[in-house]
């Protein structure tokens, strides 16, 4: 339990690096963050409080699917944005071209690690994949339900002013590949339990960066 939950919050953390870091190289966000940087551009306050907020709202759409949140998922909308935010102000901006793709290649292996950290300590789905999840389970379609809400939340984001671009795409290609690989390599094993427990099964993630 202890070995859970350390990778739980290290996994968190790492999340918030890795934002940060996608963030400051100014090449483009995952679709989320386009939208959470651009909700910030358009109404102030922070990315991570914005993280925080939409997380707390996407979670909150929970109820009526009959989606149950773990620790890791309440953890998850807490931290992640807190440490988005510390990270943010801690890292120096990059300047130079090579810093900034540096900046993203190091974002983007950076959450595929924290995706198996989070998804492998097995504490609950991040919330937007709860979301995801709770549609498909209506009788929809998870890729399609997955593209739908991808592309509305990039498509408002950036009508907000959240930067789109190269890293955009990249992360989309990238963050597939990198979760299949460090989640068997960091699941945890895990003692059986009862219906009682309140457990479920982790699902894979599916919206990238656990969120």
């Amino acid at each position: 339990m202890m070995r859970r939950l350390v990778q739980l919050y290290a996994g968190l953390a790492l999340y918030g690096l890795g934002i940060a870091l996608q963030v400051d190289s100014a090449l483009g966000n995952d679709p989320w963050d386009v939208f959470h940087q651009g909700l910030s551009r358009q109404f102030g306050l922070s990315i991570g409080m914005w993280i925080i907020i939409i997380g707390a709202l996407v979670m909150l759409a929970w109820i009526p699917l009959r989606q149950k949140p773990g620790l890791g998922t309440i953890s998850n909308v807490i931290l992640v944005g807190v440490f988005a935010d510390l990270f943010l102000h801690l890292l120096p901006d990059p300047s130079a071209l090579a810093a900034r793709w540096a900046y993203l290649i190091a974002a983007i292996v950076a959450s595929g690690f924290a995706t198996g950290l989070y998804i492998g300590a097995g504490f609950g789905p991040g919330p937007r994949d709860g979301l995801t999840t709770g549609l498909a389970a209506r009788g929809r379609s998870i890729r399609v339900v997955r593209t739908v809400i991808e592309l509305s939340v990039l498509a408002t984001g950036w009508l907000l002013g959240g930067t789109v671009g190269i890293g955009t795409l990249l992360y989309a290609v990238a963050i597939g590949p990198l979760a299949h690989v460090f989640i068997p390599l960091l699941e945890t094993k895990k003692p059986p339990v009862g219906p009682s427990a309140g457990h479920q099964p982790t699902p894979e993630p599916l919206v990238g960066a656990g969120q």
